[in-house]
């Protein structure tokens, strides 16, 4: 028994609208082909499929069990042509993007889902890199794009434009002991436990970078791969932690205090590759996207309106 691709998808419209009328409008048939064809797969089915009333149509038992398997055979059929489409697409190297730590947490995700969707065929490869080997891979012809940090890329010779805040902030459990304070010097900060990424992480490298030499040495009660875990026990009260302005939700019931140090005023730029000094369709697209991405993202330390929760910085 052979059943046509195109009666089936007919089939499972005419269901879903319960009208055979909505269902050939759907496929853009007539009534009386589209009627044609539901009497053609019901008599090579050999069996009623659907049950005709005066307001419109249902399926019967054994039109449910063909719907249903219907879907999954279509289902297949759509993975099949994908899967073959992508031999016959125009081979097309990657897009490189690097990117520190923070931008990693919610601005380079968020830009990708959009990018990724709009341009199924352009593929990207990302990596988490600190900013002076971003600039060397960049400036070397190793990648298309980069998210640095303004203070490590100046003079680097390469066209750069702002992207967003990234400065840094301190965090703790709501109502915790940072409760009523406003700000906090590193060494403030430095007093009370705290909570940090892992010591190979390009933030945890750039914080211990820009300290003192004189700086406290701090008590780390853990240490994590993720922002997003880092924030997370940060609230539940295992230590106080620094992490960047844009890591922290405004919705999480947190207090926030801004860090006081030159160091901690940080912004993102976006950086260009110098392999190409005019940028494919592609790449600047994909620019485009983090532009939204990073004008997009919250930037508010405050706590809802009537939540009952209060802020610290």
């Amino acid at each position: 028994m052979r059943y046509d691709l195109d009666d089936l998808r007919l089939f499972l419209d005419i269901v879903s609208e319960g009208s055979i009328t909505a269902g050939a409008r759907r496929m853009h048939l007539s009534l009386p082909s589209a009627s044609a064809r539901v009497r053609s797969l019901e008599h090579q089915a050999g069996v009623a499929l659907l049950i005709r009333g005066r307001r419109g149509v249902r399926p019967t038992p054994a039109g449910s069990t063909l719907a249903r398997h219907a879907r999954e055979v279509l289902a297949q059929t759509a993975r099949l042509e994908s899967a073959v489409a992508s031999y016959t697409r125009s081979p097309t190297a990657p897009l490189t993007l690097l990117s520190g730590g923070s931008a990693m947490h919610r601005l380079v995700p968020q830009a990708l889902v959009s990018f990724l969707r709009a341009h199924p065929d352009v593929d990207v490869t990302v990596s988490e890199s600190r900013t002076p080997e971003t600039v060397r891979k960049l400036t070397d012809g190793e990648a298309d794009l980069g998210v640095v940090v303004d203070d490590e890329a100046r003079d680097c010779g390469l066209a750069m434009e702002p992207l967003g805040d990234d400065s840094l902030v301190v965090i703790g459990q709501a109502d915790g002991i940072l409760a009523g304070r406003r700000a906090l010097t590193y060494s403030e900060v430095a007093e009370h436990p705290l909570v940090g990424l892992d010591p190979g992480s390009s933030l945890r490298r750039w914080i211990e970078k820009h300290l003192d030499p004189h700086a406290p040495a701090v008590r780390y009660r853990t240490t994590v791969a993720d922002l997003g875990v880092l924030v997370a026990l940060a609230a539940a009260g295992v230590g106080l932690a620094l992490v960047p302005r844009r890591a922290v939700d405004p919705g999480r019931p947190l207090d926030v205090c801004e860090l006081q140090d030159p160091w901690a005023r940080r912004h993102h730029l976006l950086a260009w590759g110098a392999k190409d000094r005019t940028s494919s369709p592609a790449t600047e697209a994909l620019a485009e996207h983090l532009r939204r991405a990073a004008l997009s993202e919250p930037v508010s330390l405050g706590r809802p309106e009537g939540s009952g929760e209060r802020r610290s910085g």
